[in-house]
């Protein structure tokens, strides 16, 4: 396998990674009201989980209301259920065809536990990415023993790999501090 190829594979993986983490952090709860916060939320529907985000329309027109408009009416009380059901500590009410959400303020001590956990969530993604390029070293040391690589694409394959980690896990670092401030924010 080419020095290239291995280098773009190992980006690749890296740049999932963070967008995966990037995912994560749109579910976690701040002070303002979100779609974000309930478009994974499963929904049995006809028999199958699905997203809320593909049978409801989402929106928060204003910082504390989330509003949700299925598709079909009929799926209110599914939704209802599955909004219960969640671990978002909020509690939906019906109004006809339509579903809303009062988000309550955060206290002090809720928005340090969330900062706490989306810290955590940080940390596993930069060992997931650490993993990523050790994975990408380890195929670059078996291409060398196999005689692909030369001891110079080694070489340089390491020093990439290593600078690709660093700038993914600063980019880590912007999406966490971005998220404590908004959290943070009242």
């Amino acid at each position: 396998m080419p020095v290239k190829r291995i280098l773009q594979d190992t980006e690749s993986r890296m740049e999932k990674t963070v967008e995966a983490l990037s995912r994560e952090l749109r579910t976690i709860r701040t002070g303002r009201a979100s779609a974000g916060l309930v478009e994974h939320v499963k929904v049995e529907y006809y028999g199958t989980e699905t997203p809320l985000r593909d049978i409801a329309q989402i929106g928060a027109p204003d910082p504390r209301l989330i509003v949700v408009k299925p598709y079909d009416p009929s799926s209110v009380k599914d939704i209802i259920k599955a909004l219960q059901s969640s671990d978002l500590g909020l509690s939906p009410s019906a109004d006809g065809a339509v579903v809303r959400l009062s988000v309550p303020p955060l206290s002090t001590e809720r928005r340090e536990q969330l900062c706490s956990h989306t810290r955590k969530l940080a940390e596993e993604t930069k060992i997931a990415i650490r993993n990523v390029r050790r994975d990408g070293n380890k195929l670059a040391e078996s291409e060398k023993k196999a005689s692909d690589l030369t001891e110079d694409d080694l070489y340089q394959i390491k020093e990439e790999t290593t600078a690709l980690a660093h700038k993914y896990e600063k980019s880590v670092d912007e999406h966490v501090t971005k998220k404590v401030e908004e959290i943070m924010t009242v």
